[in-house]
């Protein structure tokens, strides 16, 4: 596949933007820090002579860049030392390439190396000041296909933020106003003046690590992505839920449940090894008050179950499924302001920082999009086809995608060691 750059630009705010520094609150340090978080849309072709023009893009970038306008800026430190995001104005990269492939050539559009070349590399040589927070890429297929390729920041906006400016940058390219604004105050997310934390926050602790080695734990990882039907699904819930039970489980419940269980079992994980299961989870509404709509930050707290691989591979599925409803349960508001808390006493952030020794064998961390408005990013010429991962940089990430054409089915986008991929694509489908 070979992909030549055509034009490079940094898109400016159309107006003058606030120049301040904002603060950025404890939840924005626990993800990986110099990470640009991977997404790809891609689009079929309408016919449309215009059809993504360039122009009509980075006019809407520029307009959008405006009330959003942290996202034109760049990372700086404050005279104590602490990371801010400097509003500076400095612009979004922009790329526009051709690529000599076509949109079919992607297959499944799994996560894989050929798919994160549709976003553009980020230099992070230079210090947190040198680059942009957001970086976009429109590539031409010779199909007449397009994708859309974007790395946003991680320390400075979450899956639910992105998706808010990206999807009001493609209603300000259709000619639409608004509907939500950014609310830019993070200080709804401080530790309380006298911080309180009543938990131990195994979530923030460092993870199981393995007893002693398993085969395949040397072999490089691999991203894979799996559909599962609305069938399937139903077929899943149904073994995971049992009438006697007072307690219904969701099918997310059950899904990651199954999930954690093929993974323990794909690794070949000892009876007594300990696993830890990382759940994304959104704290706007489960706070009290909620936050308000438009909140542009990181909201993402863990929900952390801890197990033996034995109860996880070898009870019944509604087991697995309870523990990590017990987990989710206890995400409420008291649990939270407790973990903003937590985080505001601790020494030094690299310690909680998550990143490549968070999630591997024999850890799972799974990130639900099913919820998240992924495809509703019409810039003129139609909803995108798939919406998902860019790149899957851990192993033992996972996220789970909702359908483009909203059928009920899944698909599973997952990074495992090579040799345990070969057993968890058997695995998986086994309901």
């Amino acid at each position: 596949m070979k992909i030549d750059v055509r034009r490079s630009t940094m898109v400016l705010p159309e107006k003058e933007t606030p120049q301040i520094g904002i603060w950025m609150s404890n939840l924005d340090f626990v993800v990986q820090a110099n990470f640009h978080a991977p997404s790809v849309y891609f689009y079929r072709p309408t016919g449309a002579a215009d059809f993504f023009d360039s122009d009509v893009l980075k006019a809407a970038l520029g307009r959008v860049l405006v009330p959003f306008y942290p996202i034109a800026g760049r990372l700086k430190r404050d005279d104590d030392g602490r990371i801010e995001i400097d509003c500076n104005g400095e612009g979004v990269l922009f790329v526009e390439a051709e690529c000599d492939s076509v949109v079919d050539d992607f297959g499944d559009f799994a996560p894989t190396v050929d798919l994160s070349r549709l976003i553009p590399a980020v230099d992070y040589s230079q210090g947190i000041s040198a680059y942009p927070i957001l970086v976009l890429q429109i590539t031409y297929f010779k199909c007449g296909g397009v994708s859309l390729g974007v790395g946003m920041l991680h320390n400075v906006v979450d899956g639910l933020s992105g998706l808010h400016f990206i999807n009001t940058w493609s209603d300000f390219a259709r000619g639409c106003e608004m509907t939500i604004p950014p609310l830019i105050d993070r200080t709804l997310l401080r530790a309380r003046n006298v911080p309180q934390p009543k938990f131990a926050h195994i979530e923030y602790q460092p993870p199981p690590q393995m007893k002693s080695p398993i085969s395949g734990d040397n072999h490089s990882a691999v991203a894979a992505l799996f559909k599962l039907t609305r069938d399937q699904i139903n077929a899943l819930r149904a073994k995971g839920n049992d009438d006697l039970d007072p307690i219904t489980y969701s099918s997310y419940e059950i899904l990651s449940g199954h999930i954690w269980r093929c993974v323990c079992l794909a690794r070949g994980l000892p009876q007594d090894q300990h696993t830890k299961l990382y759940i994304a989870t959104d704290g706007r509404t489960r706070l009290h008050p909620p936050l308000p709509p438009g909140f542009l930050g990181n909201v993402i707290f863990t929900a952390t179950p801890i197990a033996v691989a034995g109860d996880i591979m070898g009870k019944p599925l509604r087991h697995v499924a309870s523990i990590i409803h017990e987990a989710l349960c206890r995400m409420d508001d008291e649990y939270l302001r407790s973990a903003l808390d937590y985080l505001e006493i601790q020494p030094d952030f690299k310690a909680v920082a998550r990143g490549t020794h968070t999630f591997r064998c024999p850890n799972l961390a799974i990130t639900s999009w099913r919820s998240l408005p992924i495809h509703e990013a019409d810039f003129g010429w139609g909803r995108p086809i798939f919406m998902g991962p860019g790149r899957i940089l851990f192993e033992g990430s996972s996220y789970v995608v909702p359908s483009p054409v909203k059928d009920g089915s899944l698909s599973v986008a997952i990074c495992l060691q090579e040799e345990h991929m070969k057993v968890f694509k058997e695995l998986i489908y086994d309901i």
